[in-house]
């Protein structure tokens, strides 16, 4: 008997892609006025055509994507619903560190998991710690032949919709360890308590973890940011980058079919047709611009992390040089391009005039979304850091949101 394998994860030009994509849009724009339904119907069809298995090599039943084709798949999923992409964000993460580190991981199962579709999310962060530090009041701990895991951990964000999570703690010893659990397990409690002003649906809030049974196959090296064995944060910080991109292609899309479907002008205005108003198409073409703009210094910066990743792949170990590149390139999107997609999503307002603003029209939701995303690093330590780096040579801070 002849055995059909399983199509890989569709490929960037594909139908299947675009239609899934199309179908996720059309989901989100429905879900609008069903403020708490999640985007369940996204993260099926993710796991149907495997889609985060999209870096793993095609050889070994992935995609095969380039860094940079990542990236523009990411710009895509943002514009079509920019939940989804931020979902995604620790399971890309993981995913290359899987390729990374082959021998870490060559005796588990997580590589072929991927491949069959499963999604991996975590939690490290504390509302009790400062940020950027490694410690933590989770803990990990003996019991018998294996351990108990119990804390609280909060901006965990996608492992609601995760198959498995992976968790940061304490151990007996004060030092730090990670474990990698079915989200499933019992004693795991996803609170689903995130109240941000925007991306609602990520399910960035609380993860509860009530003396979880944790198997000794199931731990994993806890390598902080600057070892040579852990890149820096330009992978997951650039990925923020890119929803951003994504909704300013929806911020256009919505400014120019709202000209089309307006059905007066003003009677000052320069055309009995808005959509022939030469001033209003002005804004829509700067709008049109700056999503243009903003999309191609996300892809700039996802080559200068391709070249890092790439090494990293090869080597088993991360170049510094080139992190710094990475991680500078990834610093530069974000102070260059946050005034800039602010002001779009608030200048589409220009195009519709007062009927724009009624709720029923859902566009707050760009802006909403963009300053949430902008406000995960202050853009003023960010521009700090990078003009240290250009004055003085200055080492950028080794933790994960550089």
């Amino acid at each position: 008997m002849t055995t059909t394998a399983a199509p890989g994860p569709a490929s960037l030009d594909s139908p299947r892609l675009r239609e899934a994509i199309e179908a996720i849009a059309q989901d989100a724009r429905r879900r609008l006025d069903a403020p708490t339904e999640r985007p369940d119907l996204a993260l099926r069809l993710i796991r149907e055509l495997r889609l985060g298995a999209v870096r793993v090599p095609a050889a070994d039943g992935g995609g095969g994507y380039s860094t940079r084709e990542l990236f523009e798949l990411l710009i895509r999923l943002g514009e079509a619903d920019p939940d989804v992409p931020h979902i995604l964000r620790i399971h890309y993460g993981f995913v290359e560190e899987l390729r990374r580190d082959p021998a870490e991981y060559r005796d588990r199962p997580w590589r072929e998991e991927v491949v069959a579709g499963k999604l991996f999310g975590g939690a490290s962060s504390e509302l009790e710690n400062r940020v950027g530090v490694y410690n933590f009041d989770t803990t990990l701990l003996p019991d018998g032949e294996n351990f108990r895991l119990n804390g609280r951990k909060f901006y965990s964000t996608g492992s609601l919709y995760s198959d498995y999570l992976r968790i940061t703690a304490n151990d007996e010893g004060g030092g730090q360890i990670s474990a990698l659990i079915p989200a499933d397990r019992a004693g795991v409690v996803h609170a689903d308590d995130w109240d941000g002003l925007g991306q609602r649906h990520t399910a960035t809030g609380t993860t509860i973890l009530d003396n979880v049974l944790v198997e000794p196959s199931e731990l994993l090296p806890f390598r902080p940011v600057g070892s040579d064995r852990r890149p820096g944060g330009a992978q997951p910080q650039l990925l923020l980058h890119a929803i951003a991109a994504g909704i300013l292609r929806a911020v256009t899309a919505d400014a120019a079919a709202l000209l089309r479907d307006r059905p007066r002008s003003y009677t000052w205005g320069n055309a009995d047709e808005s959509r022939e108003d030469p001033q209003l198409l002005q804004i829509v073409g700067e709008l049109s611009s700056a999503a243009f703009l903003v999309e191609a210094a996300v892809l700039a910066a996802a080559d200068t992390l391709g070249r890092a990743v790439d090494h990293a792949h090869a080597h088993g170990r991360v170049d510094n040089d080139l992190e710094r590149a990475a991680s500078l390139a990834a610093a530069r999107v974000k102070v260059g391009v946050e005034e800039i997609a602010l002001r779009a999503a608030g200048e589409l307002y220009g195009v519709g005039g007062a009927s724009a603003i009624r709720r029923s029209t859902h566009l707050d939701r760009h802006w909403r979304n963009l300053r949430t995303l902008f406000s995960h690093n202050p853009t003023a330590f960010k521009a700090r850091a990078i003009g240290d780096a250009v004055v003085n040579d200055a080492p950028l801070p080794t933790v994960g949101f550089f």
